[in-house]
């Protein structure tokens, strides 16, 4: 079977070919999906230690070892949660710039987000 020289190209070529859509599509989707699954991991392993800090807290609270302000708490919750906001921002941000569209990278991301 001879494959005329305009075939071999275009096939070269082909958007819809497997070498294209694993090469492209398919490596950073599963990159995306990995950092996502992780990330949504430690996020739920960071609010569990966050939490468990906080009870500590409010038990030293009660026994007079501390004295906690309302108004402290809310503060380190905020930062928290600016910290948390600016290393999901990172991730992606880093995610589309696997790809020339970075489409498949992010949306493996979110996927992996849903997941974990």
């Amino acid at each position: 079977m001879n494959i005329h020289p305009v075939e071999a190209a275009s096939s070269s070529s082909d958007i819809f070919s497997s070498t294209f859509l694993v090469g492209n599509v398919g490596a950073p989707f599963v990159i995306g999906l990995a950092v996502g699954y992780f990330a949504k991991k430690m996020l739920r392993m960071a609010l569990f230690l966050g939490g468990a800090t906080i009870v500590l807290l409010f038990v030293a609270e009660h026994y007079d070892v501390i004295d906690i302000t309302d108004e402290k708490l809310q503060h380190a919750a905020t930062a928290a949660t600016e910290a948390a906001k600016s290393s999901g921002g990172f991730l992606v941000e880093r995610l589309t710039s696997i790809t020339s569209k970075g489409v498949s990278g992010v949306g493996g991301f979110f996927v992996g987000l849903k997941l974990g």
